[in-house]
């Protein structure tokens, strides 16, 4: 069997854009007729020119090659250009190639992806999701936290057992910053008016998107931690996981970290420093399934646990379902809302989401299809990056 073919999109996410302004989708066609489905998640670029980086990538090291071979292609590509580091933008283009050869094995063999790498340990996956705007709302759910508290128990009333938010303030590209009284102020507010509105309900998770210094994330810890967190999520910038180790040995609340994090290198900094406790590998960035599953299986050797993030379309949705599956020390799946809007549009069949779990598919590969046509229909004619920091900076 060999790759024969590539299709990319570009596709629009419709208001209200959750999960991104647009996804990157690929599709892997083999001589025999079997096709594979990837999502590339980078960011660091406008989309278009990502997707000549995936048609570039794939001319060099994907067509004619055997798609059962992820390990040399990994490296090919890894090494590619005398390479050999972590390099966001390209282990997001070798993700989505990745996640669609394991597409094609698990369709060649007629097994899902996860029965392939150990088999499944979990029958269903405790999920979570963000706390959304909705359109109509008088104030902004990010910065109102008696609306917040409102629209978490709405979730939780839902099926959901936990709840994610960050109203630390905006996250700047001059960030590692002091927070101020005001955003200490308001930070303590919403976890507190969230845990009064949901009780025991449900998990809370506060992320800071790297907004903080060290002593600045620990000064907001310290607040936090009478209302028993789940997690910290990512209080300092991803660059430096001894400054990370700083927080989480001076804070009770577990510290989550890795959307921004790529391949098994950076990941292992991150155990070695113990910085977190709860490692979010994002599947379209990080580098693929296969590499995914090894990062689960250095943090199983700390006692760590997987937390598969998501701020992307359906199908790195799907690899992540996938990796939680076979995965013994997964803890809880990120979801957007109950997969619903374009996200269930530009699927064939939507995920299965069932009072706060996601249930695994039986179908083979990665157990969803793109539905071609309505990513046809949405291409993404803007010029905006798929997430954008604030460019000011932040004074008190």
């Amino acid at each position: 069997m060999k790759i024969v073919n590539l299709k990319t999109w570009v596709v629009g996410n419709p208001p209200p854009h959750f999960g991104g302004r647009y996804f990157i989708f690929l599709k892997l066609t083999t001589d025999s007729g079997v096709e594979g489905i990837g999502e590339v998640y980078a960011a660091t670029f406008g989309p278009h020119v990502i997707a000549k980086m995936i048609e570039d990538v794939a001319q060099r090291f994907v067509i004619d090659a055997d798609p059962f071979e992820i390990e040399k292609l990994w490296r090919r590509v890894y090494g590619s250009g005398y390479n050999l580091r972590p390099d966001v933008s390209l282990m997001g283009v070798l993700s989505g190639l990745e996640m669609a050869c394991w597409d094609i094995i698990g369709k060649d063999l007629d097994r899902p992806v996860y029965q392939l790498l150990g088999g499944k340990v979990h029958d269903k996956l405790r999920s979570y999701t963000y706390i959304y705007p909705r359109e109509g709302d008088k104030t902004s759910v990010y910065q109102d936290p008696d609306l917040a508290a409102e629209r978490a128990l709405e979730y939780v009333d839902q099926g959901f057992t936990a709840l994610k938010f960050d109203p630390a303030g905006s996250y700047t590209i001059y960030d590692g910053r002091q927070p101020g009284l005001e955003d200490l102020e308001r930070s303590e507010r919403f976890v507190k008016r969230i845990r009064e509105a949901v009780g025991n309900r449900a998990d809370l998770l506060f992320g800071t998107h790297g907004q903080f210094t060290a002593a600045g994330a620990i000064r907001l810890a310290r607040r936090l931690e009478p209302y028993d967190l789940l997690w910290f999520e990512e209080p300092t910038p991803p660059e430096n996981p001894a400054e990370m180790a700083r927080v989480a040995r001076q804070t009770s609340i577990p510290v989550a970290t890795g959307e921004r994090l790529t391949t098994k290198y950076e990941f292992a900094r991150v155990l070695e420093a113990q910085a977190a406790a709860i490692l979010q590998p994002a599947l379209g960035r990080v580098g693929g399934i296969l590499e995914a599953k090894k990062i689960a299986a250095m943090a199983e050797t700390y006692y760590a646990q997987i937390a598969p993030h998501l701020y992307c379309g359906p199908i790195e949705g799907a690899a992540n379902v996938q990796i939680s599956t076979c995965t013994p020390n997964f803890l809880i799946l990120e979801s957007i809302q109950t997969w619903g809007g374009f996200h269930a549009d530009i699927l064939k069949k939507p995920m299965q989401w069932q009072n706060g779990y996601v249930i695994p598919p039986t179908e083979p590969g990665l157990g969803v299809e793109l539905n071609e046509a309505v990513a046809e229909a949405n291409p993404y004619t803007g010029t905006q990056l798929h997430l954008e920091m604030t460019d000011q900076t932040v004074f008190y």
